[in-house]
């Protein structure tokens, strides 16, 4: 949907008088009202913000190309249909009318008079890009049936492969007072078509439909391909500039279905609007019609008879109201092939989002764990410890956190009492052995890092007489950051301090047991919420103490989780030295839910396999 602010421009007076003209091939703009009229391209300017910002603008003319009636941003778009000469000035522009506009069709000529605004969706503090728009707006219809202005081609030979330039260091990074130049940026190249009629071509899809019936698209379908039809982002520096994010000006009960690797065939075509959550957006008044990629959830191979396989699974919020036991149960039988060891995050609760000071979770991971064996798999047992109330960050009242299942056919887990909510976890000695001094513990839950976060989750596990010390990790999240497409360039990614502070304190833990056995056999896994190449997965790893195994796989390979049509990873087992340079070392990305438009979670679990 478009965005979810709710903060917007007062009332709309619409003077609108239908026209009895014929329609025409021909388009002839009306001589302007007042001397100071001003052309569409004159408000939009050449920059990302308008010169006629905050100022009245009188009898702008243009054709009509779209109308949006739902969301808290109506209103409808004009385009000029004599353009300028120059590349940089868009010729369309949004008219926010704040309620469904009336009086008003696609194709109609017409003359807006109002006020010209910046719109920054999500606000200031975002750091979004701002939206050229007129508001308070009164307007006439000229004529009408005229038809819309050409659509602009947006493919792989007209978006830069240079994503955007630095931001002004006098403007604090932002690339707002910056001159566009849209043949050697892709921002810049989407910015300086901001409110026109664009379309596309067969474009493959790479971020599947979301609840909010938007999907993305790739125009370069060679750009940073996964195997499965998606675009891996592999660094900071290549952010995929291909991507564009599709909504529709129709009902939503018309949207397409698509997973990632489908393609919209044909033309999708509308106006291009910018939005809080995913920047340019083509708001599809032509929606091309899908055609599927025969994209299929994976499954991973069991483990051995000798193999140790850990692996990590976001459930999302899982509590007993949910629906969804009987699928993630059939995830971890069925496509899992049943891991000895599951990491999982958010489990919620026993009643959930309810906030009454309920902190166990027993029904929860319960009801998982007898839906597991319905599906046909073992009965697991499980260790995990309640946090205080509302400590940890998540949905308010669900108090998620991060728990052990176990299968006790495959390996045991060795209780040490005395863990809980805000004692320790310490290392000590035990017959030349690394150990833990409570199991399950947490790993120094009262510093300051994990204000508001889950806290890792410690334990120790024997397989075949080999103690195997496993690290459940659920780190803070991205939330604040600036986006790819923000103003300010490159983005600030403020979220990372706390990560990085959680990396350290995680890393120190990993340090302590491998200083009381060197080739102690240390898996720290889960929901790391940073990628395998950021500065938090470089901490966690240190001086070697830790290696991230998502780094085993192919680049095409690497991602557990799809965000604005990037293919990315989130979550994340590292290995100690021992296993990393051990017998049969094998990592799966097992895609079941980050591809698909009818996902369980937005994360894809991820196994380990490896012989102690």
């Amino acid at each position: 949907m478009p965005s979810k602010s709710s903060a917007r421009l007062a009332a709309l007076t619409v003077a609108a008088v239908c026209s009895a003209a014929a329609a025409t091939q021909l388009v002839v703009l009306p001589t302007p009202a007042h001397a100071d009229s001003v052309r569409v391209h004159d408000i939009q300017g050449s920059t990302r913000t308008s010169p006629y910002a905050g100022q009245q603008v009188t009898d702008v003319t243009g054709v009509v190309t779209g109308i949006r009636t739902y969301g808290s941003s109506k209103g409808f778009w004009i385009q000029d249909p004599a353009p300028d000469a120059d590349p940089a000035t868009s010729e369309g522009v949004f008219v926010f009318t704040n309620s469904a506009p009336k009086g008003v069709a696609v194709g109609d000529l017409v003359a807006v008079s109002g006020t010209v605004a910046e719109y920054v969706p999500g606000g200031a503090s975002s750091g979004n890009q701002s939206l050229t728009e007129i508001t308070r707006p009164t307007f006439t219809v000229v004529s009408g049936g005229h038809p819309v202005p050409a659509a602009t081609a947006v493919d792989a030979r007209s978006v830069p492969d240079a994503y955007t330039p630095s931001g002004d260091p006098a403007a604090n990074g932002s690339v707002n007072g910056l001159r566009l130049r849209p043949a050697r940026y892709a921002l810049d190249f989407y910015e300086s078509l901001e409110g026109m009629n664009v379309r596309v071509a067969d474009a493959r899809v790479v971020g599947a439909t979301d609840p909010y019936t938007e999907l993305w698209v790739t125009v370069k379908p060679r750009e940073n391909p996964s195997r499965r039809g998606g675009t891996v982002y592999g660094s900071y520096d290549a952010q995929n500039t291909g991507r564009l994010q599709v909504q529709s000006l129709g009902p939503a009960a018309g949207f397409p279905e698509a997973n990632v690797g489908d393609t919209l065939t044909g033309t999708t075509a509308g106006p291009l609007d910018y939005n809080q959550f995913g920047g340019y957006t083509l708001v599809a008044n032509e929606l091309g019609a899908l055609q599927s990629g025969g994209l299929e959830r994976e499954t991973t191979r069991g483990q051995k008879q000798g193999e140790l396989a850990v692996a990590t699974y976001n459930v999302e919020n899982l509590d007993p109201s949910d629906d969804t036991f009987a699928a993630h149960a059939a995830a971890i039988v069925d496509n899992l092939k049943s891991p000895d060891i599951v990491s999982l995050e958010e489990i919620q609760d026993d009643n959930g989002a309810t906030d009454d000071g309920v902190v166990t979770a027993g029904r929860t991971v319960g009801g998982l764990i007898e839906a597991i064996v319905a599906a046909g798999g073992p009965r697991y047992d499980w260790r995990g410890i309640d946090p205080a109330d509302d400590a940890d960050g998540g949905e308010p009242g669900g108090n998620i956190r991060q728990v052990f299942l176990f299968n006790p056919q495959r390996v045991s887990f060795t209780d040490r009492a005395g863990g809980d909510a805000t004692t320790a976890v310490g290392v000590t000695r035990v017959r030349g052995r690394a150990a833990l001094t409570v199991s399950p513990g947490r790993v120094a839950p009262a510093e300051e890092a994990w204000k508001n976060s889950r806290k890792p989750l410690a334990g120790e596990f024997v397989f075949r007489g080999r103690t195997v010390i496993v690290i459940a990790n659920h780190f803070n999240s991205k939330g604040g950051d600036q986006g790819l497409t923000s103003q300010y360039q490159p983005p600030a990614r403020s979220s990372e301090t706390q990560r990085h502070q959680q990396a350290a304190l995680v890393n120190a833990f990993v340090g302590d047991v491998l200083a009381v056995q060197k080739n102690a056999d240390v898996i720290a896994l889960g929901d790391i919420n940073d990628f395998e190449f950021s500065e938090t997965a470089k901490i966690l790893e240190g001086d070697g103490e830790l290696w991230s195994a998502v780094k085993s796989l192919p680049r095409s390979e690497r991602y557990s989780y799809t965000y604005q049509g990037n293919s990315q990873v989130l979550d994340q087992i590292l290995v100690s030295p021992s296993i990393r340079r051990g017998c049969g070392l094998d990592y799966d990305s097992v895609h079941i839910n980050a591809e698909f438009h009818d996902q369980i979670s937005d994360h894809d679990p991820q196994v380990l396999r490896f012989r102690p």
